[in-house]
């Protein structure tokens, strides 16, 4: 059932084919450096690209802009402390905003930072700090037909095998991410986050969650782990943000709005530590970085969020959206996430090897096919790791329709029905921090 209607509508437009090609071009076959205005339908992210409430709307207009004490805040601090369990909360202007901030705070040279999987810029972050981020998915994870009801939870002899390797004092902060966001979106149980709790208790490290789509991971929960089948998602989201000894939030997925983030805690400590790095990095403790209005809008957000009714809704489109590219015969990663589908790109373009980047070539194509943006989580997202080679179609929340979704199926179809056609593609120029490249690297075509 839909849980909403529209209000106000955007026009869009597809560019010409021969537009299309000039503009990927011109991009160095990075659709980053695309425009938007030459997208069709954009699913690069859901990261703040979705449409706010009439709710949310409505806060913008009562934001308080007050440099210092804003009432706004007051509302952010309030909507932190019952939706998520903690009392402590320092607000960033996004998510690796907040990352900077509690891993700054958290991490020196020569650390390890655990994770389920690391998403790009935490990696980066953690290696800012002069730390090694090492992932720890279970095996099931990168396997991408297998199913499995928690494919995003955490590996525990994974993070004992690191620990017994490089002595716990160098393991000073092990995260879980839910939904596992480089493991397709994958779902983290309750269960899996006691044992992380007591993990982390047992070398004495910091137990933090990020959790930028607490919403989606709770109802997964709700549908999948026997404990809380009659628990509503605000329940579960309590019951398992509360096994964390801190937060690390992007407002910009499950708080439902366009910018904006925060650290959260009850540790008064971490809660000095990460409030001083703020005021240096973000702005002062009570508007981090953000407008008076946009704290306001994602403290509303952040309980919408955890509606049945709206989580309910953006499950079944995200299931609907696989189900469509799966019947028409695209490969993708099963089962399906709650905020995107991961196109199988290795099994959509056999003929192109890992080393000529086939994620960023089936990306390439789905663009100049059908002005469709996408983005690549493979080799080139992730140099030097082991991770399939995957494309991400993250839908934005409350933006798009089935018949939108029913044309990104039919330009993913006609790309594989002319897969020939695709060749791989070369590295031209990339930033020195590899960690991060693919927002920036330029590459072109392999003539055949």
């Amino acid at each position: 059932m839909v849980a909403y209607k529209s209000k106000v509508v955007e026009r869009i437009q597809l560019p010409s084919r021969e537009r299309r090609e000039q503009a990927l071009e011109e991009a160095g076959y990075n659709v980053f450096e695309l425009a938007a205005e030459e997208v069709f339908i954009d699913l690069l992210t859901d990261s703040g690209t979705g449409a706010m409430s009439d709710e949310q709307w409505a806060a913008l207009l009562r934001g308080d802009e007050s440099y210092a004490g804003s009432r706004s805040f007051d509302e952010l601090e309030a909507a932190v402390r019952d939706v998520m369990g903690f009392s402590r909360v320092v607000p960033t202007h996004q998510g690796r905003g907040a990352e900077n901030v509690l891993y700054g705070a958290l991490l020196s040279d020569g650390d390890v930072a655990l994770n389920n999987t690391h998403f790009d810029t935490t990696r980066a972050h953690v290696a800012n700090q002069g730390a090694d981020p090492v992932d720890c998915p279970v095996d099931r994870a990168h396997d991408l037909t297998v199913d499995g009801s928690f494919k995003g939870n955490f590996s525990l002899d994974r993070a004992w095998s690191t620990v017994d390797e490089v002595g716990a004092e160098r393991v000073p902060v092990v995260i879980l991410t839910i939904t596992n966001n480089s493991a397709a979106g994958q779902p983290v149980s309750v269960a899996n986050t006691r044992r992380v709790r007591e993990f982390a208790d047992e070398i004495g490290a910091t137990f933090v969650i990020d959790a930028c789509r607490f919403a989606e991971n709770a109802a997964f929960v709700g549908d999948r782990e026997a404990e809380f089948s009659d628990a509503t998602v605000a329940e579960i989201a309590r019951e398992q943000l509360g096994y964390a000894d801190a937060l690390v939030m992007s407002g910009k997925k499950d708080g439902l709005v366009n910018a904006g983030g925060f650290v959260a805690t009850d540790d008064d400590a971490l809660f000095e530590r990460c409030k001083q790095r703020a005021i240096l990095y973000e702005g002062f403790p009570t508007y981090g970085g953000m407008s008076g209005r946009d704290v306001a809008a994602m403290a509303v957000g952040l309980r919408e969020a955890v509606e049945e009714a709206y989580v309910a809704d953006r499950l079944e489109q995200v299931r609907t959206f696989a189900e469509l590219l799966d019947e028409a015969g695209v490969p993708i990663y099963t089962p399906p996430g709650g905020h995107a589908v991961y196109l199988d790109a290795a099994s959509a373009l056999p003929h192109v090897p890992p080393a000529e980047f086939p994620g960023q070539a089936l990306v390439c194509a789905l663009y100049r096919e059908g002005g469709v943006r996408g983005v690549e989580l493979g080799s080139f997202a992730f140099p030097d790791t082991d991770r399939p080679e995957l494309v991400r179609l993250a839908i934005p929340r409350r933006t798009y329709h089935r018949e939108h979704l029913e044309h990104v199926v039919e330009t993913a179809t006609t790309v594989l029905e002319e897969r020939e056609s695709v060749s791989g593609l070369e590295i031209v120029s990339e930033p020195e921090n590899r960690e991060l490249r693919h927002f920036t690297a330029s590459l072109e075509p392999i003539s055949n």
